[in-house]
């Protein structure tokens, strides 16, 4: 075979088209790379407590999570990143200013107050409205996401917040607000309208957690491959000696990326991993 290559995978957009069910494909892909002797791990915005169930039953060495700020290598932890408890309540503070809504992350869980969980259920109404009835498993919305009480978050444990905003230069704003000190993207939720981001600690990325992952693998950074599609994706495009853009990303994002696979729904992933050995054709 040859030489062993890491892959990380981005999970919305990536391994599910923001649906319920993985790609036939895709599980191919993973199982066949991972048979081959190659590694896979997530790499996802998500927290590892909101991972669906049949993203993670695909079976994977590791899991990036919580954009950047934890990861995982078989039972190991690499990194374990939470945010300062100070820098949680600036970000609590600065959402409640500014009259928008707000989640938390913890790694194990998501923390929302009714009003967010309200924002999702119409969401969804708004989702099913416009679309109708799903013509396949891939494309049909999730559903109101399993959320925790935001009273109940432990503010020392938080990894990441996330932010609903009415106006689409929302992003924009918290990224001149808070780039002394955050990471600041947008985020990938399919909102109907204003906008959504993500933040973290500045410095704390997928592509800083990538690094840490190769380090403690003994790999280097030319043997593997990032996929993704969001712009939390970026500094994983830059630290991978290949990154890849799904088809379905916005043609900023590919022109970002190394080269371009194609969509979800068109076995992006499978494509990547043939093209570059990991797998037959």
């Amino acid at each position: 075979m040859t030489s062993p290559r890491v892959a990380f995978l981005d999970v919305d957009g990536t391994i599910l088209d923001h649906g319920v069910s993985v790609a036939a494909s895709t599980v191919e892909a993973i199982q066949g790379a991972r048979a081959a002797g190659h590694l896979v791990y997530l790499c996802t915005g998500r927290a590892a407590g909101a991972i669906p169930r049949a993203v993670r039953a695909i079976g994977f060495d590791g899991a990036i999570t919580n954009g950047g700020a934890y990861a995982t290598s078989g039972a190991e932890t690499v990194v374990a990143a939470t945010m300062p408890r100070e820098a949680v309540q600036r970000l609590i503070d600065y959402f409640q200013d500014r009259g928008l809504l707000f989640f938390l992350q913890t790694d194990a869980a998501v923390h929302a107050s009714p009003q967010v969980r309200a924002r999702f259920a119409e969401m969804l109404r708004q989702w099913e409205s416009a679309h109708g009835e799903p013509d396949e498993p891939q494309t049909a919305p999730q559903g109101v996401p399993r959320t925790r009480d935001l009273t109940e978050v432990d503010l020392d444990r938080v990894a990441k917040a996330v932010f609903l905003g009415e106006d689409v230069d929302t992003v924009a704003r918290a990224q001149r607000e808070l780039g002394d000190r955050f990471h600041v993207v947008p985020g990938s939720m399919p909102l109907p309208g204003g906008s959504n981001g993500e933040i973290g600690m500045r410095g704390t990325t997928k592509g800083s957690a990538i690094e840490s992952v190769l380090d403690h693998l003994g790999m280097d950074r030319s043997v593997a491959i990032g996929i993704g599609d969001s712009w939390n994706d970026v500094e994983m495009f830059q630290v991978c000696g290949t990154g890849i853009a799904m088809g379905n990303a916005a043609a900023e994002m590919k022109a970002l990326a190394d080269e371009t696979t194609t969509s979800v729904r068109e076995d992006g992933v499978w494509n990547a991993f043939v093209r570059h050995g990991l797998v037959a054709g």
